[in-house]
């Protein structure tokens, strides 16, 4: 979960470090107030999109940090429940700190990202998000009406069983595309392919005939053909190069002087033994001048013209210069050329296989393809059927009583991701037909049937924290409790952030935060204010107050409007006291958004915390007590704050 937020000269932000807790925590403010400022770091220490002017005014640069923690068991394999074998203990994981440093420049801002202190890429940052962070809000619309999104939805909720049986179709569709594309490839280039294969074989059959073997021949025929063609000069140096050494015709050659220098350093020795080292050197210089001298004489004795063996030579010669001209600037680059060619004619005649032959294969792998769509759309269709009424159950207490919700699964071609168009249909009014989601929901719907959804999916969700944006803008006070327990239940599972207007949501927070804006002193500017962002964790008298204030609109008045005041915040109060108890039943629930029983039960909620202006208001709508009635009947909670909502403001 998260544990720290710390944001430095971000938008109006100077300096904030706020702690968060586990459960609900809320976010409550004056509109305007900065309250999405906190939620947009949050956002964009987490990889998402920024731009140079979040960086605060009169500053280069802007740094949040994150500071995470696991504490809920069963979220998935990152999690660590020890060695115990207690599957219900809490697993808890070191804390990761995630950073993101945003810095100004000429040309906009540039990001540095880190994970405990080392560096990392925002693919790495948005991996950990995914498992980390979720954020909900009524800007999710757009992708939630999306087929695909709607799909990737279904399969999630289908568990982990559905998600194997997608990854068989994406294994399937991905060898019958290969080979698909290798087919058509052979079907559509035929007469090119043909053409290639002719060519290919001449050069092939070129270069196979020229027998070449070793990257070395050319060179080292070169060497042969210049010793063939010089035989008669080498025969006459050799000669004289032994006469020099060993066996001179006239004067003494450089053995006999060798010799007689021996036989000096001999007689010496006899008299000074320190000469020895010098006779020792001659006498190894006298060896290795006799060596050279007979191993000079065997090679000018083995020399021998060979005119047959030189044209031989030359030919090759010129038969490989020729082949280098044409293939390659040395023999070693023809020899890598005739290996590709081979290569290339193996890929054009399909390794062997023949168009027959892959058009078989290609049959074969659509019916194992078929196969695995059909068995995957068998199980989308079991995972939509429990999702309709699931979520379904999970609308009706949203002031959607008559809520009719449908995945429509469509027959498509194959993709990766299975044959199945998937689309959410719904009809939230009595009356009117199934249409998609996308066509047919407002802003308000489709931010309760987001919230609906993530109540679903809140079993199968590895996400460890949920935030939700002002996801109840819009709704009524009824629908508005629901939405509070809603966020309450899926705080059993998930730490939950919210930013909210409802004082009905903010009375059930595990731990409420108020963001407001101050005008502060700041001598780098000329009229020296600036305004910035701060953020309290409230204690339960602030937070009276706090209720107050959202509930009515002013806490602190004088007059006739001082009563108003007081009743305010006498229901804020009382509500504090209902959502308590609220707090507890759910707690001691393990299910979340169970089905609904046959009758509702007592309700313990206190039906004389009334506000005296709400309970003097005439009812506009003779029907709503009874359909208030009628939805107490149906509601599958107990205890809920639309109760207390329908008996305190009617």
């Amino acid at each position: 979960m998260l544990q720290r937020l710390r944001i430095e000269n971000f938008a109006l932000v100077d300096q904030l470090d706020l702690e968060f807790g586990a459960g609900l925590n809320v976010l409550t403010g004056e509109t305007g107030a900065g309250k999405s400022i906190v939620l947009d770091a949050l956002d964009a220490v987490l990889g998402g999109k920024t731009s140079g002017r979040v960086i605060r005014t009169g500053t280069d640069r802007a740094l949040i940090e994150a500071t995470f923690s696991r504490v809920f068991s069963g979220l998935g394999e990152d999690d660590n429940s020890g060695d115990s074998g207690d599957a219900a203990a809490p697993s808890i994981a070191p804390s990761m700190v995630i950073r993101r440093e945003l810095i100004a420049g000429k040309r906009g801002s540039r990001s540095k990202y880190a994970i405990d202190g080392h560096t990392a890429s925002q693919k790495e940052i948005q991996a950990v998000r995914s498992r980390y962070l979720e954020i909900a809000a009524q800007g999710q619309s757009v992708q939630l009406g999306q087929t695909s999104h709607q799909r990737g939805l279904l399969d999630l909720y289908g568990g982990e069983t559905l998600i194997a049986q997608r990854q068989t179709v994406a294994d399937c569709y991905s060898t019958w595309q290969t080979v698909t594309k290798k087919l058509e490839t052979r079907r559509h280039s035929e007469a090119q392919r043909l053409q290639q294969l002719d060519l290919f074989a001449y050069q092939i059959e070129e270069l196979r005939a020229a027998e070449l073997d070793s990257p070395d021949e050319l060179d080292t025929l070169l060497q042969e053909a210049s010793r063939l063609n010089h035989v008669v000069e080498l025969q006459r140096q050799s000669y004289e190069v032994y006469q020099s050494l060993y066996q001179a015709d006239e004067g003494s050659a450089a053995a006999d002087i060798l010799g007689t220098a021996e036989a000096t350093l001999s007689e010496m020795v006899e008299y000074d033994a320190a000469i020895a080292p010098i006779l020792e050197l001659v006498s190894d210089a006298l060896v290795r001048v006799t060596e050279a001298g007979n191993a000079i004489n065997a090679y000018g004795d083995g020399l021998e013209a060979d005119p047959e063996r030189l044209d031989i030579a030359e030919s090759r010669i010129r038969q490989l210069k020729q082949i280098c001209r044409k293939y390659g600037p040395s023999l070693a680059n023809v020899i890598d050329h005739y290996n590709d060619l081979c290569a290339q004619v193996e890929d054009l005649t399909g390794g062997g296989t023949s168009i027959e032959e892959l058009e078989a294969q290609v049959a074969a792998l659509q019916v194992e393809l078929d196969r695995a769509c059909l068995s995957l759309r068998v199980q989308r269709r079991d995972a939509a059927d429990r999702l309709e009424t699931r979520l379904t159950a999970a609308l009706q207490p949203l002031a959607m009583e008559n809520v009719q919700f449908h995945v429509a699964i469509e027959p498509i071609a194959p993709t990766a991701s299975g044959a199945d168009r998937v689309t959410f249909q719904w009809s939230p009014n009595p009356g009117e037909p199934l249409q998609s989601l996308a066509a047919t929901a407002s802003g308000g719907e489709m931010s309760r049937f987001l919230l609906a959804l993530k109540a679903c999916f809140s079993e199968v969700d590895r996400v460890e924290t949920m935030v939700f944006d002002e996801i109840d803008v819009g709704v009524s006070g009824r629908v508005a409790s629901t939405i509070a327990e809603t966020l309450y239940r899926l705080s059993q599972r998930h730490q939950v952030l919210c930013v909210t207007h409802q004082p009905l949501v903010a009375a059930m927070a595990d731990h409420h935060y108020h963001v407001d804006k101050h005008i502060i002193s700041d001598r780098n500017l000329e009229d020296d204010d600036r305004t910035v962002i701060r953020v309290s964790a409230l204690n339960p008298d602030d937070r009276r107050l706090e209720l107050a204030q959202l509930a009515s609109g002013a806490i602190k008045t004088d007059g006739d409007r001082q009563a108003a005041s007081d009743a305010a915040t006498a229901f804020a109060a009382s509500l504090l006291t209902q959502a308590a108890t609220l707090r507890q039943q759910v707690a001691a629930t393990s299910a979340i958004l169970d089905s609904p029983p046959d009758s509702p039960p007592d309700s313990p909620l206190d039906s004389t915390a009334i506000p005296p202006d709400a309970s003097s208001k005439p009812d506009p709508k003779p029907s709503t007590k009874k359909r208030t009635a009628s939805n107490l009947k149906t509601n599958h909670k107990t205890g809920t704050l639309s109760q207390f909502l329908n008996l305190t403001v009617g």
